[in-house]
């Protein structure tokens, strides 16, 4: 039997609870209160994507490569808007009001925590991202074929943009930089995912390679092209998988650090 966990300051706790069942239990208690903001959640990440690529139509020829980075990082950023800005905050708040000392006195390992969460608000990302994709297509004159490559790009860009949102909201010394440190994540997803990468000159294009949901964005348009690169885009994606096990571990030691802070 395992032994008790000791805590700083304090009495030992009850022995913790294996990580996956942990995590199952944190995903659906989660998923349950997210419940609530569900439609205006989706409604809005989905119109805000949308209006975006209306306005590019007018300056973006359909079938272009540059067609096809904007209905590609437009869908996308369904995922930061939720993945990095809303977890930002709702770290960011918890951290605020106390929240983390509740889930600090669960048997529950501090990876389910952050993995829970960020898989919650990940999920709700999905049907945006599908109603953003195929109404780009339409208006951009783009195959609807390969569209089921959204099943791999959303959650191993959403693991990554999640990580990065928790961690910001975790490390934030205070509720409103959390905030702030969310809308400009989004606002980097927004110009730099957006924005066809031949108009992104310099630095903004160094800065465009460092974004997590970049490579998500490029494999995905490179689905649009006659000869699809597979091999190029299983590299896109096990580039923004690998991130996502970097950002959501570096979320994890956030978490360990504000919920055991003295």
């Amino acid at each position: 039997m395992e032994a008790a966990r000791p805590r700083p300051g304090g009495p030992p706790l009850a022995p913790s609870a294996r990580l996956l069942p942990a995590l199952a239990a944190v995903y659906r208690a989660q998923l349950s209160r997210a419940r609530v903001a569900r439609i205006p959640l989706l409604f809005v990440a989905t119109f805000q994507s949308v209006g975006i690529m209306i306005l590019m139509r007018g300056v973006v020829d359909a079938g272009s490569p540059a067609a096809r980075a904007v209905v590609s990082g437009s869908s996308v950023l369904v995922v930061a808007f939720v993945a990095l800005n809303l977890l930002a905050q709702y770290f960011g708040q918890l951290r605020a009001s106390g929240g983390l000392d509740h889930y600090a006195t669960l048997p529950v390992p501090p990876a389910s925590v952050v993995l829970g969460a960020a898989a919650a608000y990940a999920s709700f990302t999905l049907p945006g991202t599908l109603v953003t994709a195929v109404f780009g297509c339409v208006l951009f004159g783009l195959p609807l074929t390969n569209l089921w490559v959204l099943l791999a790009v959303v959650p191993l860009a959403g693991a990554a943009l999640s990580g990065l949102g928790a961690a910001l909201g975790l490390l934030a010394p205070r509720q409103e930089l959390a905030t702030l440190f969310g809308q400009l994540g989004m606002s980097a997803a927004l110009l730099l995912g957006v924005l066809p990468p031949s108009h992104l000159a310099g630095p903004l294009g160094w800065a465009r390679d460092a974004l997590p949901s970049t490579y998500g964005v490029e494999a995905f348009a490179r689905t649009f092209g006659g000869a699809t690169d597979w091999a190029a885009v299983l590299g896109d994606l096990a580039v923004c998988g690998a991130v996502g096990v970097v950002s959501l571990a570096v979320a994890t030691w956030a978490y360990r650090r504000a919920a055991y802070r003295r």
